[in-house]
């Protein structure tokens, strides 16, 4: 099990969560209340999913597709470790995962 850390925009905790490692992050994120919409099923066709990423997580995740990178740009609030929940897998013993503000 991964222990994930959702973040509110400022940075401070909404809530944790246990989740098994492989989920889908968008998954786990709208199974824990989080206001992440999702509106293209998962297809790579919004932006609605978007997170932001600690450091180490964002590392540990493979490079998002060119695909990705485009649906981001138009994204609020984008990082350099910006990510779509929908393309990412939980990993690890834990993760940290911020609202876009």
């Amino acid at each position: 099990m991964t222990r994930i850390a959702f973040l509110k925009p400022d940075g401070s905790l909404d809530c944790e969560v246990d989740a098994p490692e492989g989920a889908n992050l968008l998954d786990v994120a709208q199974a824990a209340g989080q206001p992440l919409e999702g509106t293209c099923d998962k297809s790579i066709s919004c932006s609605t999913c978007h997170v932001i990423l600690s450091p180490e997580d964002f590392a540990a995740q493979p490079p998002a597709s060119e695909e990705e990178e485009d649906l981001l740009d138009l994204a609020y609030d984008v990082r350099r470790t910006s990510r779509l929940a929908c393309q990412l897998t939980v990993k690890g013993t834990t993760m940290s995962v911020r609202m876009p503000g």
